[in-house]
């Protein structure tokens, strides 16, 4: 079976398949998701680590007295930042509207770039008309102490503490991390670092946190002219690509869309489980008239449709049932009466001859009931549910000719005429089943016809088929359904005034049912009368036929008929 025939016919490949889909997809978004809002918070970064360091610069400039000296100044920067400096006019750049409002916040703007990598730092200086603009390749420990020179030189325009407290924290606003003056002796340096700083040199200092984020960070002390005094940049925390609140984020995401798309694939099967305790609730209350609405191919439909067949055949089965009881009670009213009246004229009567003919008919009308009681275990038994069909080969010629010979040895005045097909047809049937199909049509035949019946079998287009008709005067269409029905009653010259219970065309329809065929009656073209065709299927799929749903069109129109 094909991957796409699974999908259309199994819920539950559906269900597994759709799942994976569902895990796929939001593992997809989840990635896309997780890319683009790195992709901000990496913008982001950027651009408030930037700011800060070309505040820095800016207002270097702005500190310079003359063009000449902010040029010098500029050159200087350019060296010790390594990264070559440029103050260029803002309407050479073609800056878009996000940007601009980032320059109306005091912010910096960069642009980064992939291939190869660098990165465009722009910040708007304060005459408003110009940027300042460097090109940055990486960031380097270069950069770092180039930011703590750019503060120390600041810093150096304000002459007491209190000044370069107040400055420290008006700059610190332009700093995505603290700005603080500290001594020397609170910051837990090691010798080495504290030489250097002794020496006027920027110590680094990384730090692995264990806080709940995971992320490290790095100071930076710069020197001050203060004595026993230093300047603490940071902690500045480095970028985190997958910081634990967005993990947590992204996975509570994830559940919910995962959710969302296991609710979308389980509330057909749900409400499909609904529809079938809707009917089951109906019937648990009596009304075999309820019927399950699930439209599809898979498993619940196919459930949905076993269980309207189900109650379809137990309120047929109930109907039958009934039938059978008004008509059994009926049918044996008369040969029990007649046997009553019997022993009465046995219990009158002294004549010897008398005697015999009573009990005579008593023994007929014992064969009566013996026949009666067969005729509905046999109809029972078929209609109550499955039979075991011994299926096999049978000799369609053998079959002819053995029901030919067991008619004319009834003794009756009809002429029975064969006609089998050749020696080597076999139709795979239950032999003792479908002996009983043509004994029954061979029988019924016999009441009615006048002068010949034909019995005849054979294959055709891959069906087997038997059929027995007679030259009597035929059923009427209108009447022909009806033929099937248990105890059925017909007028003119199909009625029980002729003989039998009405049971055998009852048992032959049943028979025809279970081998997974039809059974039908039409006018006989040959002699004039009825004809009763029974066809079915070559070879059939299975050895014990068990499934309603098969004939479930042909078991609805008896039911129907009924």
């Amino acid at each position: 079976m094909s991957l796409v025939s699974s999908l259309k016919h199994s819920i539950f490949v559906r269900i597994y398949a759709g799942l994976l889909i569902v895990c796929l997809c939001v593992a997809l978004f989840a990635q896309l998701l997780m890319d683009t809002i790195n992709k901000e918070r990496v913008q982001s970064y950027r651009e408030n680590m930037a700011t800060g360091a070309f505040y820095l610069v800016s207002e270097g400039i702005s500190n310079q007295d003359d063009k000449t000296q902010r040029e010098y100044w500029l050159s200087d920067a350019s060296s010790l930042f390594g990264s070559n400096f440029r103050i260029v006019p803002i309407n050479e750049v073609d800056f878009n509207a996000s940007e601009l409002r980032r320059f109306d916040n005091d912010g910096t703007v960069v642009r980064y770039v992939t291939q190869p990598t660098y990165a465009d730092v722009y910040h708007r200086l304060p005459d408003g008309n110009n940027v300042l603009t460097a090109r940055i390749s990486q960031v380097s420990e270069q950069q770092v102490r180039a930011m703590a020179v750019f503060l120390l030189d600041d810093l150096s325009y304000y002459t007491t503490l209190s000044a370069k407290r107040d400055r420290l924290a008006e700059l610190e606003k332009k700093f995505s991390f603290p700005l603080s003056f500290k001594g020397v002796n609170t910051l837990n340096l090691d010798n080495d670092q504290m030489a250097r700083l002794r020496r006027d040199e920027v110590v680094i200092l990384l730090e692995n946190t264990n806080t709940s984020q995971g992320s490290s960070s790095i100071k930076i002390i710069v020197p001050s002219e203060i004595n026993d005094m230093a300047i603490l940049m940071g902690p500045v925390p480095l970028f985190n690509w997958f910081p634990l609140n967005l993990i947590i984020s992204m996975v509570l995401i994830s559940m919910f869309l995962i959710s969302l798309g296991v609710y979308a694939l389980i509330f057909p099967l749900e409400r499909k489980l609904q529809l079938i305790q809707v009917g089951v609730d109906e019937v648990s209350k009596g009304n075999l008239d309820s019927q399950v609405q699930v439209i599809g191919q898979d498993e619940i439909s196919r459930l949905s449709a076993t269980f309207n067949a189900m109650t379809a055949h137990i309120k047929r089965l109930m109907e039958s049932q009934r039938e059978l009881t008004r008509a059994v009670s009926h049918e044996l009213r008369t040969p029990v009466a007649r046997i009553r009246f019997a022993v009465d004229m046995l219990a009158d009567t002294d004549d010897e001859d008398s005697r015999f003919t009573q009990r005579d008919y008593i023994d007929e009308d014992i064969e009566s009931l013996n026949g009666l009681i067969d005729e509905m275990l046999t109809y029972a038994k078929l209609e109550e549910g499955s039979p075991k069909l011994d299926l096999e080969p049978v000799n369609l010629k053998e079959l002819v000719e053995q029901i030919e010979r067991e008619t004319n040895a009834l003794g009756k005045p009809i002429k029975i005429v064969g006609n089998p097909p050749n020696a080597k047809v076999t139709a795979v049937a239950d032999r003792r089943y479908l002996h009983r199909v043509i004994q029954n049509l061979a029988g019924n035949a016999l009441r009615y016809a006048e002068t010949t019946i034909i019995i005849s079998a054979g294959v055709k287009k891959g069906n087997a088929f038997v059929s027995v008709e007679d030259d009597g005067q035929g059923i009427a269409e209108a009447d022909r359904e009806k033929v099937f029905i248990p105890f059925s009653r017909l007028d003119d010259s199909r009625t029980r005034a002729s003989g039998g219970y009405g049971l055998g065309l009852s048992i032959v329809s049943r028979i025809a049912f279970w081998f997974n065929g039809s059974m039908k009656v039409d006018e006989s073209q040959e002699l004039g009368g009825a004809r009763f065709v029974m066809t079915w299927p070559i070879k059939p799929l299975t050895q014990t036929i068990v499934a309603d749903e098969l004939t479930q069109e042909k078991s609805d129109r008896d039911f129907d008929a009924q």
